[in-house]
């Protein structure tokens, strides 16, 4: 059951976040946390998370704007180092609070308060019109890199930071799913091999081989699948209607986040 459970939630997830840059791996995470450890959980959603931008790299990297990737995707780099390491900490240390509504409960959690504060701010400015006519100067987007980086290393909500910022850019919508996979890539290596170090204590070929590896596979897979049936559509889509899905998503991940739901 958790196969099915793993795959169909990847595919959709997949191909209906190709647009927005971001939301597989929030989607992910607390999906594999039902059936593996949550720092195996985030791991191993990372590996998905990375493979999947493989794909998209392969079939739409010659889109990126290199400049947007050097400016933001170095600093995002650097940071999403410090961000992972922070994760190896923290799993030490007690949790948040939690609640219970009955059907429905959750983990509240300094990391995911802050995270969620910094989406919202992010959502009300996308579905700002003022903000489409003003948007954020470009001159930010090294510290766009450093936040988006920071917070994808430790929790792996990097995405939606990271495309608030770069929604707010020049580039059409074909370049901004290039550059948001480039760049993306780049902080999923740093954060895998981090894990792997930090996390695992360097056990990443007893977690490859054991049932997180199966899910892993079936994961990817499935999220592959979800990519190259999202790909087809991509033509049609334009930067205002990514900027609208983006401020949307933004708004739903961080209402859920704050509430400690994912």
């Amino acid at each position: 059951m958790e196969y099915i459970v793993v795959a169909v939630t990847a595919a959709l997830a997949s191909g209906l976040t190709l647009y927005s840059g971001f939301g597989l791996g929030t989607i992910l995470l607390p999906v594999f946390a039902l059936f593996v450890p949550i720092e195996m959980a985030v791991a191993a959603t990372a590996v998905v998370h990375a493979l999947n931008n493989v794909l998209k790299v392969g079939l739409l990297g010659n889109l990126a704007d290199w400049r947007v990737v050097r400016r933001f995707g170095v600093p995002a780099v650097l940071a999403a180092f410090a961000g992972a390491w922070l994760l190896s900490v923290v799993t030490v240390l007690p949790g948040g609070w939690t609640w219970d509504a009955g059907m429905v409960s959750g983990e509240v959690t300094p990391v995911n308060i802050l995270i969620g504060v910094l989406m919202l701010g992010f959502a009300m400015l996308e579905l700002s019109p003022r903000f489409e006519r003003n948007p954020i100067p470009e001159r930010y987007l090294p510290v766009g890199g450093v936040l988006s980086g920071f917070f994808g290393g430790v929790s792996g909500h990097q995405g939606a930071l990271r495309s608030a910022f770069l929604a707010s850019t020049k580039i059409d919508a074909p370049s901004f799913v290039g550059t948001n996979a480039v760049i993306g890539l780049a902080v999923d290596a740093i954060r895998i091999a981090t894990y792997g170090l930090l996390v695992f204590g360097g056990s990443v070929a007893g977690f490859a081989s054991g049932p997180e590896g199966r899910l892993i596979l079936v994961g990817t897979l499935a999220a592959f699948a979800g990519v190259l049936v999202g790909k087809f559509y991509l033509k049609k889509v334009t930067m205002s209607g990514v900027r609208r899905l983006t401020g949307v998503m933004l708004l739903v991940i961080a209402v859920l986040l704050i509430a400690g739901v994912i």
